[in-house]
């Protein structure tokens, strides 16, 4: 184990227990804990929607992707994700921004789908929250099992060592900051995932000469690898673009929207995390494609090692100890926030709604830490096993979400005739036709009949059922002017 890596990492985790230590401190009630008080500027607001969003599959995921299927084919679906983040970001964020405030003052998405709908009968938002739970605390233990892994392979500690030492981190500042504690914690993670993922394919094609070196000695390899149609059918580019359709359905992106200071404030935050997201996506690609040239004479066992054997080869132990931890600011950014939407819809969304409507702040912000521990032990009793199934579940945890709310939000924020029928219709068939396409082995990526199906469903159940009454139309308009 050497000395400077580890250093680098136990100043890292420790300056991220003191941020949950001082957003402890400006934590006083459930706005505060699960939405920052919607008080989130433009640049934590970006850098903490990415990070999120993105997790260790940026780092490990997308440049393994590219240097094993090899080439520059899997730059769909960095296409597909960028489309579909500027799409949300310009056209849902400030409409959500707006509409969850004027219904009622929405802080959960549960909670924005009862009040848009005027919804008596708790159906959606609990729905909508088992939902939550059900899907994030599968993804949260496979983002526990790559936490452990990074720890394993970097430290050689034991699997379940480095499970715990991930896992207690994660736990203890989402559990005292909340929201702030997340999004502060993303926004220092997203700078060191965006230095990061700038910095490797910089230096990697500068050892080999340059990019039209590199270039020329992927293209020796094989000529194929330098089309980006080599391997390709119709189904699966489409399948690869329609990663982006996942955005509009995110609870941990769309939070972030939600959180934000004002409406004013889109313009700069989509700017900030455009950037962000383009430099971080196609570095990336350039990560894994460098990597197909510089190993090319002993190849990785591993593909998805490639950035970290990248950190290793190419840079000092006090670097490389930076850019690892960046690896873990992706695995913790993204697990954080999947804890604090899964407490959120336990405190708000169960308890208060269903279980004690006259609950106090304090104690809804007690609830939602406690509900943090509950729901992140759960997720580490399903990761105790490196090969568990639950990781079988992530491919189609980000189509599940995508599908089951995406055409709910974007037609609720866009259709005034939508109603809460529609709604459930609409939540509800998305959600099972991913789950069902998913096991049928089709090569067509299970968001997309989904996304459609769902979408299908909301228009005709809520044109063939009762139209909105008054009260929703007018807040409708409101929240649009």
């Amino acid at each position: 184990m050497d000395a400077a890596v580890l250093t680098t990492f136990i100043v890292y985790l420790i300056g991220m227990l003191a941020i949950g230590v001082v957003a402890y401190k400006l934590t006083s009630n459930l706005s505060d804990y699960v939405l920052g008080g919607r008080r989130l500027g433009p640049g934590v607001a970006a850098l903490s929607a990415g990070a999120s969003d993105m997790s260790s599959w940026l780092l490990l995921g997308l440049p393994g992707a590219v240097y094993i299927s090899g080439g520059m084919n899997q730059i769909w679906i960095a296409v597909g994700l960028t489309v579909g983040a500027y799409l949300n970001w310009q056209f849902v964020a400030g409409r959500l921004r707006s509409y969850t405030e004027v219904a009622n003052d929405s802080i959960t998405i549960p909670d924005f789908f009862e009040n848009r709908f005027k919804d008596t009968s708790k159906s959606l938002r609990v729905i909508s929250a088992l939902v939550i739970l059900l899907f994030f605390t599968f993804y949260t233990s496979s983002g526990m099992v790559g936490g452990a892994k990074l720890f394993e392979a970097s430290f050689g500690l034991s699997y379940n060592q480095a499970l715990w030492i991930g896992a207690i981190v994660i736990i203890s500042y989402t559990f005292l900051g909340g929201f702030l504690a997340v999004s502060w914690t993303d926004f220092i993670q997203g700078i060191l995932m965006f230095l990061a993922l700038v910095i490797v394919p910089i230096v990697a094609v500068t050892e080999l000469g340059g990019w039209s070196n590199t270039v020329n000695t992927v293209g020796e390899l094989d000529p194929m690898y330098l089309d980006a149609f080599t391997g390709m059918t119709g189904i699966g580019i489409i399948s690869l673009l329609a990663w982006g359709l996942g955005y509009f359905g995110q609870p941990h992106i769309l939070t972030r929207f939600m959180a934000l200071r004002s409406v004013k404030d889109v313009p700069k935050a989509r700017l900030i995390g455009m950037v962000w997201m383009v430099f971080g996506l196609f570095g990336a690609v350039f990560t894994g494609f460098a990597g197909i040239a510089y190993f090319a004479d002993s190849p990785l066992p591993d593909g998805e090692q490639v950035f970290i054997m990248f950190t290793q080869v190419l840079f000092n132990p006090w670097v490389s100890g930076v850019l690892l931890a960046a690896i873990l600011a992706a695995i913790m950014s993204t697990i954080d926030s999947q804890l604090l939407v899964s407490s959120s819809a336990v405190a708000e969304d169960f308890y208060k709604a269903i279980l004690k409507k006259d609950a106090s702040e304090k104690e809804l912000v007690w609830v939602g830490r406690i509900s943090v521990g509950v729901i992140a032990l759960v997720a580490l009793l399903l990761a105790m096993n490196p090969d568990s199934s639950v990781l079988d579940l992530v491919s189609y945890a980000w189509a599940g979400f995508g599908a089951a709310f995406g055409p709910v939000i974007i037609l609720s924020l866009f259709w005034k005739r939508m109603n809460r029928w529609g709604a459930l219709a609409g939540m509800i068939t998305g959600a099972i036709t991913v789950v069902v396409w998913s096991n049928i082995g089709s090569d067509l990526y299970e968001i997309v009949p989904g996304f459609i199906i769902a979408t299908i469903a909301s228009f005709i159940v809520s044109l063939v059922t009762e139209e909105p009454s008054q009260e929703i139309l007018d807040e409708f308009e409101k929240a649009r002017s």
